[in-house]
């Protein structure tokens, strides 16, 4: 089960939580309760079954849980008050009520991006690419509105991320500016200080449509 929710992405199979294009260090404990609401999303389960399954033959107080479960909130940066994803059911247990779409190894498989400036298409490597005006960068973009080390890109399958560098004229998404990781979408436009760039997601293996004359 690979899922999506977020700026996170859960993988049952290599037992991984990706935040932001980062790895994400989980509890074995806090990874299993992820996994269990994920799985029965959006039913609720109960805090008997919960520490069953987390704690088998082995009494436990229920500060254990709650524990556990406020470890996995700040993992996925998830906020009790007002939760986007794990929700508190109130004398019964937890559910995951928010959005989370699978992702297919076909899907993962398939994808390579660019960067459009003007022109120029600009290809992007999975895992780091660093945006600046460095020569050295992965993606030199020479401007003197650009810092030398701007901002980063973060590829990981299908999952992009890209978050600023501490530059001087910021990075934005749209009309967005840009601090922490942020989901880049396919068609979304960037800017580093004065340039534009638009980020493009291409499907490979792929024979293209055509288009019949009317």
């Amino acid at each position: 089960m690979r899922l999506r929710f977020g700026d996170c992405l859960f993988d049952g199979q290599t037992r991984e939580l990706h935040r932001n294009g980062r790895l994400v260090h989980l509890q074995p404990k806090v990874f299993s309760l992820l996994e269990i609401l994920l799985s029965r999303r959006p039913g609720a389960v109960s805090k008997d079954e919960l520490m069953a399954t987390l704690w088998p033959g082995t009494f436990v107080a229920d500060g254990n849980l709650a524990r556990v479960a406020a470890n996995l909130r700040e993992a996925i940066g998830d906020d009790g008050q007002s939760p986007r994803f794990m929700r508190t059911v109130a004398r019964f247990g937890y559910a995951f009520h928010g959005d989370a779409a699978e992702e297919s190894d076909l899907a993962r498989g398939e994808a390579s991006y660019i960067l459009i400036r003007d022109e120029q298409e600009i290809a992007l490597r999975e895992g780091e690419n660093i945006l600046g005006r460095d020569p050295a960068a992965d993606v030199p973009v020479e401007d003197t509105s650009v810092s030398r080390h701007h901002a980063r890109i973060v590829i990981e399958g299908v999952s992009v991320h890209i978050e600023d560098l501490g530059s001087k004229n910021g990075t934005f998404v749209g009309d967005r500016r840009v601090e922490a990781g942020t989901l880049l979408r396919h068609g979304d436009a960037i800017r580093l200080g004065k340039v534009c760039l638009l980020f493009h997601r291409l499907m490979t293996g792929t024979s293209t449509e055509s288009v019949a004359e009317g």
